[in-house]
């Protein structure tokens, strides 16, 4: 069993660390919540080896099956004969597997969300504790019907996010491919004929000559550097300051920052939400909605609200504090809190969110590309244009 190190605050406020074993990140927050101590930093000991290749499966599966699980539910059809049925009709030879070890359990007297518990990896916290909350509160079919709904909407929300960055990021390393072609093979070529010209050539013909040189001279160079710089952000991401860094950085980027501040907290209003709607404490719904927020950011303030709930006080203060939210989600959210509505206002973010973030994907489309097609052409036609002066040069002289 690995070994955990954290650092957090007992009820009364006082800094605590140490070291325990669990199954688990999930499993020690647990242990560690009925020790009544909020942690606000958990890691591996750095002696574990931690490799994990991730599930395998596709969202769409984990959607369609909770759409279907809730329908059949909902028609009065028995789990066990449910869960037989989707397992047969999955087409992910993981996800079958899955589903038939949890009908296994199911049948053998563990519940739902204990079965589902086993497969954290597919069924996260936050859909685990909602099967939970609907199990004990005898609301399992109108649970996964909003379960189902819930991430349909968060999965939508995903694709409009990476449809907007993947559309300029393809075209920017199109654009880039070309210029490099051009610069390493096409201008070579112009070299060799203007070598044997020996007159002086033209300003901007030399400083193309020039960069194309450079390119063919260290391409092997810039390569390597690229790949280390990838490589170098990918590990400074693992790390808490790393990380942080990073995702504030994300949120203050021109055009973009309004983009992943606007899906943040649509994702965010989503999912606590839809949390609280299922009947899950709020303490356990800022925990397992902090670890699904996708922005450092974001989840640090998610979980000094959790200590200021902890402590008797709203969860507004520090979501205010963190710059994050625009105050039109932070008055309504402590509206929400004053009137016990929270979890009513929080959809109604959700929802005007998830439009903001079509306005925000529209605007960032029809933003970037003129100015990506305007880069290309400028680029790529001054490259051509350096190319020919030496021969408008060679013209005029023989008039």
């Amino acid at each position: 069993m690995p070994v955990f190190e954290y650092k957090g605050k007992t009820i009364g406020g006082t800094m605590v660390s140490g070291e325990l074993k669990a199954k688990s990140r999930a499993d020690l927050e647990r242990i560690l919540r009925r020790k009544r101590i909020l942690a606000n930093k958990i890691s591996r000991k750095p002696s574990e080896i931690n490799i994990k290749f991730g599930s395998g499966i596709k969202k769409v599966h984990i959607s369609r099956f909770t759409r279907q699980f809730a329908t059949m539910i909902g028609a009065g059809l028995p789990m066990i004969q449910c869960l037989e049925i989707l397992a047969a009709q999955s087409d992910s030879a993981e996800m079958r597997k899955i589903i038939t070890d949890i009908k296994e359990s199911v049948s053998g007297g563990s519940t739902l969300a204990e079965a589902m518990r086993k497969h954290l990896k597919v069924f996260d916290e936050l859909y685990v504790n909602m099967v939970e909350a609907g199990e004990v509160g005898g609301a399992l079919d109108t649970i996964l019907v909003r379960l189902a709904g819930y991430r349909e909407k968060a999965d939508a929300l995903v694709r409009k996010v990476r449809g907007a960055m993947m559309y300029p990021i393809v075209i920017v390393v199109v654009a880039t491919g070309i210029t490099i072609a051009m610069l390493t093979w096409i201008v070579p070529v112009f070299a060799k004929m203007f070598s044997g010209l020996g007159a002086e050539l033209p300003m901007p013909t030399q400083v193309v000559l020039r960069i194309s040189g450079f390119l063919q001279q260290n391409i092997l160079l810039m390569v390597g550097g690229l790949i280390t710089a990838i490589v170098a952000y990918k590990l400074v991401k693992k790390t808490d300051l790393g990380a942080l860094k990073i995702d504030a950085a994300k949120l203050r980027m021109p055009m973009l920052g309004t983009l992943v501040r606007k899906s943040a907290v649509a994702r965010f209003t989503r999912t606590l939400g839809t949390l609280l709607s299922s009947g899950v404490s709020i303490l356990d719904a800022l925990e397992i909605t902090a670890k699904t927020a996708g922005n450092r950011v974001l989840q640090d303030a998610i979980r000094k609200s959790v200590i200021s709930i902890a402590e008797g006080d709203t969860i507004t203060a520090p979501l205010k504090e963190t710059g994050v939210f625009p105050p039109m989600v932070t008055q309504m959210i402590s509206v929400g809190e004053k009137t016990g509505g929270l979890d009513d206002m929080l959809s109604k973010i959700a929802d005007f969110y998830d439009e903001e973030v079509d306005a925000a994907v529209s605007a960032l489309t029809s933003i970037i590309e003129p100015v990506i097609i305007v880069f290309m052409g400028v680029v790529i036609g001054g490259i051509l244009i350096a190319m020919y002066l030496p021969m408008f040069d060679i013209i005029g002289q023989i008039h």
